[in-house]
Parts: structure tokens; C-alpha cells; sequence
């Protein structure tokens, strides 16, 4: 089965890049590249494909308006969103219109070609008509999409909440000692974990320059989540 995917991207190198990642990834073909929303509803109407590859960020349309018009014209593609914006509110949206999956720039080759990878093997497993025994099956099926659910070896779910909950307590950023302090762990484990949520793109860093030395790096989650 090949996949076929339409890029969406307004940056030619980046678009031309894409496009080149794409085709790297065994069982996946580009059925066309398009600089704009209109182009790519436009092309859509025309020549259906499995998968849209699309930046959100576009010269005409933002691209969640681009994924509400695909939805509303009953165009039958997945879409996997791009963007280097790491606004929660928007990765929100983009799931409550039916994004199957979020992708931040700038991301590696290997990086989509993980994401394309579970999409194929969540399209042969969803396809052919196979009926789910359970509630198991489904979660396994969407598992397959999502990805695994499990922390990095050595994490603990409740220090991850802990974690957050002290960050949420502190709006204007707080250091890796402090947040080490609140929670009871190594301030070298309370990094690990902030650094993990910088990753993940609910916190972000910032610098704090103060008296003689390295800047202490302070770590805030830009809006509730």
C-alpha cells in the first residue's frame, strides 16, 4: 500500500526539504506540493489523497481554517499539522478538528519519519474493514497513531504532575532548585523532568540574569494546560 501525501508549505526550501523527507520514508509518495490554503483545497477537489502534511501558519489561510474547509467539504484525508507554535490553545484545536497528529518545527528527518511510520501502520491496522473485539483493540489502534503513552525510563508520573503543579504555582518562571525543593527530589532529576517538559513544549526556558556568573535558567508554562 502506498501512502500518498499532499505538502503544504509556504517556505519554498522548507516545502522542497519536506517534500524530500517524505519520499525518504519507504511505503509514502508526494502527490503534490502547494505554497498556500487555496492552492491546497483547490488541489484536494481535484486529486484526493491519504495525507496532508500541512504548515499552519500560510499566507492566505491559517491552516486550522484550511483543516475546518477540508472537514466541511467532506474530503476524506488525515492530516499531520506543522508549525513552529507551541501554543497549547492551538494543538487544542487543531485535535478538536480532527489533526491526527502535531509536528514542531524544526523537526529532523527521523522525526517524520516516526510520525509517518505509526500512520501507516494505524492505516493497515484501521483498514480492511476490521471490526474492533473490544475496548482494548481501539486503544491499540489509536496507540499505534499517538504513540506510547510511557515516560522516559527512570520518570515517575506523579513527579511529572508534581512538577507541573509547582510550575503552575509560579507564573513568572521558576528554577530548577526551587521547583527540586517543592517536589523533594535532586535538583539534577528536577531539571530532567523540566527539561522533558521543555521538549514536549508545555514549558519553556528563560534566561534570569542576575549578579556574577552564568544566567540561572528559569522554566514557565506559557498558559494553563
Amino acid at each position: 500500500m502506498t501512502i500518498s501525501v499532499l505538502v503544504v508549505e509556504d517556505e519554498e526550501i522548507t516545502a522542497e526539504a519536506n517534500r524530500i523527507y517524505v519520499e525518504r520514508v519507504p511505503g509514502f509518495e508526494v502527490a503534490g506540493v502547494v505554497r498556500s490554503g487555496g492552492e491546497a483545497l483547490r488541489f484536494l477537489r481535484g486529486r484526493p489523497v491519504d495525507l496532508v502534511l500541512l504548515d499552519l501558519y500560510l499566507p492566505d489561510l491559517h491552516g486550522l481554517e484550511v483543516c475546518r474547509a477540508i472537514r466541511a467539504g467532506g474530503l476524506m484525508c488525515d492530516v499531520i499539522a506543522v508549525t513552529s507554535a507551541r501554543d497549547l490553545a492551538m494543538v487544542r484545536s487543531a485535535v478538536s478538528l480532527g489533526i491526527s497528529q502535531y509536528l514542531l518545527k524544526p523537526f529532523t528527518y527521523a522525526t517524520l519519519a516516526e510520525k509517518l511510520t505509526r500512520y501507516a501502520r494505524f492505516k493497515q491496522e484501521a483498514g480492511g474493514g476490521a471490526t474492533a473485539v473490544g475496548q482494548g483493540d481501539v486503544d491499540r489502534v489509536l496507540g499505534t497513531l499517538r504513540g506510547s503513552s510511557e515516560l522516559p525510563k527512570g520518570m515517575a508520573r506523579d513527579t511529572l504532575d508534581s512538577v507541573v503543579a509547582r510550575l503552575r504555582e509560579h507564573p513568572g518562571g521558576a528554577g530548577a532548585q526551587a521547583v527540586a525543593d517543592a517536589v523533594g527530589v535532586s535538583r539534577v532529576t528536577a531539571r530532567r523532568y523540566l527539561e522533558y517538559l521543555v521538549e514536549l513544549g508545555v514549558a519553556v526556558r528563560i534566561p534570569q540574569y542576575g549578579g556574577v556568573g552564568r544566567p540561572e535558567l528559569l522554566y514557565r508554562i506559557p498558559m494553563e494546560s
